[in-house]
């Protein structure tokens, strides 16, 4: 296992800076880059003043292959989930995790006691 786990954000709105916040704060994280849209996205602005690399194309993102152990993508949107899966495949990237958003919320709702609420109503995988 690596000294610190290297992880990447792809969604930096409701769900993702919250999550952002989180992780920033696990001595045993790296957070390699975040990507979102939207420049002004909370998860944005916070990744910024933390010195985190930022992205407006998560396929950018993705493109840092195996410096990456798992990817969370936050976005609720399949072609963004459906993207990156298919970017694995075929860059042959057996390395990175992409980890899906009910785990994020899973993760969130934990650490808060009570279950977090996101506007995503399709979780499918």
């Amino acid at each position: 296992m690596p000294h610190k786990i290297r992880i990447a954000i792809v969604g930096a709105g409701e769900t993702g800076a919250p999550l952002l916040e989180q992780l920033l704060s696990a001595d045993f994280v790296k957070i390699v880059g975040i990507a979102d849209l939207d420049d002004k996205a909370p998860g944005i602005v916070l990744a910024q003043s933390k010195g985190v690399r930022t992205y407006g194309d998560f396929m950018d993102l993705a493109r840092l292959g195996e410096d990456i152990d798992i990817l969370i993508d936050v976005t609720g949107v399949h072609k963004v989930r459906d993207g990156l899966r298919q970017y694995m495949r075929d860059s042959d990237n057996h390395h990175t995790v992409i980890m899906h958003e009910l785990i994020a919320v899973l993760l969130l709702s934990l650490s808060k006691g009570e279950l977090v609420r996101i506007k995503h109503g399709d979780l499918d995988y």
